[in-house]
């Protein structure tokens, strides 16, 4: 167990020096959630109507689904690492040292989820400069801690048989295109109300809308209701069938 923890550190800092080289992926990874947090409070800001919200309290509204968008851009680089591995040969390598054959896969789950983390904190100490207050305790803070880890790492093996199935680099990136859409068609920006009824359906009911209220009403020290089990529920759901399809995967490849 020990010698399978030290591989996957070792892989997974090999994968945080490439990104940390990669000014591309700081640049999408950090920039860009910066950038869409500027975006939407100073320019689309003040044409958000939302009850119970004024203006001023709309940072506070539309942070967490930037917080989550900041995971999702990360998700991209994730599913390209792995598919530049296998495309490369590096999984041949890696089968002729003496490593553990986990360690390839769980190398690249910590290293994303390390470098989604460090991300998000960066985009949320922006949030602080542009007017975010947190009405959270200590323990909400600490559960939403809790649930953007679990998001980050449901997200990167969610990406993961997306990067070995993927034919091309460029197959494999557009992975987080779909987090992304995902998270547009929910109450990340605006609430649902005035969305057509098919969509607004599918908007209320889709894992973004229940992770995004969670997380927005931790931060608010609000009642968490059902959104709360369901947001666990989603997250629980997606790590273990992604595990399990990413480790079969895997298999068939190398």
């Amino acid at each position: 167990m020990m010698q399978g923890i030290s591989d996957t550190w070792l892989l997974a800092e090999r994968l945080i020096k490439h990104n940390l080289r990669s000014p591309d992926t700081v640049i999408t990874v950090v920039l860009l959630p910066i950038m869409m947090l500027l975006m939407f409070v100073y320019l689309f800001g003040s044409a958000m109507r939302i009850p119970g919200v004024s203006q001023a309290a709309y940072v506070n509204y539309v942070l967490p689904g930037i917080l989550l968008m900041t995971i999702g851009m990360g998700s991209a680089y994730t599913a390209l690492r792995i598919n530049q591995d296998k495309s490369t040969g590096m999984f041949d390598r890696f089968k002729s040292l003496p490593i553990s054959r986990a360690a390839v896969l769980s190398g690249q789950a910590l290293s994303s989820v390390i470098f989604m983390l460090v991300s998000t904190l960066l985009v949320l100490g922006v949030g602080f400069l542009t007017g975010f207050r947190s009405h959270a305790s200590v323990i909400e803070w600490g559960l939403a801690v809790l649930l953007l880890i679990g998001f980050a790492s449901a997200i990167t093996w969610l990406a993961v048989p997306f990067g070995l199935a993927a034919r091309s680099v460029d197959g494999a990136s557009t992975f987080s295109y779909v987090v992304l859409l995902l998270i547009f068609v929910s109450s990340a920006f605006s609430t649902t109300a005035g969305i057509p009824k098919l969509v607004r359906w599918f908007a209320e009911h889709q894992p973004m809308t229940d992770i995004i209220v969670t997380l927005r009403r931790l931060l608010m020290s609000q009642s968490l209701g059902n959104h709360g089990w369901l947001a666990l529920a989603w997250i629980a759901g997606i790590t273990l069938i992604s595990f399990l399809l990413s480790v079969r995967l895997y298999r068939q490849v190398n």
